[in-house]
């Protein structure tokens, strides 16, 4: 799906040759994110149930729709502190700033795209994409746990890095 996404959100940033419209960009722009976004829930289904004939569907498909934005989004921020390697930690980045540009291009409506710009949002998606791929995939593994699951932030965790 997210190839499907990526070229859709390509056609939608050249859909008017000459002046482009500001919802085709903006449209890419969200697009563009959404690639991103079932990209990493494929990669944790996949990686947390399985692939293939044998793994069970709707285990499968309860992961892929565990992820969250806002728990990704807050995940993915702190992926380089956690000590993920580079190129998850670049996914991780993209991730972020693709969402913050989602949120500006589908509910600001001062945001203003041009052409460029959106066409190098949606090359940036294409590479995290790669780099997340390219990753190890026990690395992966642990960041698909990490992006699932919802951190508490309460006085006893926080008590409990402070005595690590």
């Amino acid at each position: 799906m997210s190839n499907d996404l990526i070229a859709t959100a390509r056609r939608l940033a050249k859909a008017s040759p000459k002046r482009p419209r500001q919802s085709d960009l903006k449209r890419g722009v969200s697009t563009a994110y959404y690639a991103l976004f079932h990209a990493l829930a494929r990669d944790c289904a996949d990686l947390l149930v399985g692939t293939g004939d044998t793994r069970s569907e709707p285990a499968w498909a309860q992961v892929y729709r565990t992820l969250e934005h806002g728990v990704a989004k807050n995940s993915c921020k702190a992926a380089a502190s956690r000590g993920f390697p580079g190129n998850i930690v670049s996914f991780a980045d993209t991730f972020v700033i693709l969402q913050e540009e989602r949120h500006r291009a589908d509910y600001d409506p001062l945001a203003r795209y041009v052409r460029a710009e959106v066409l190098v949002l949606i090359d940036n998606c294409e590479q995290a994409i790669r780099d997340l791929a390219s990753a190890p995939r026990s690395d992966r593994k642990a960041f698909a746990v990490w992006v699932l699951l919802r951190k508490k932030d309460n006085a006893l965790s926080r008590s409990w890095r402070q005595n690590k």
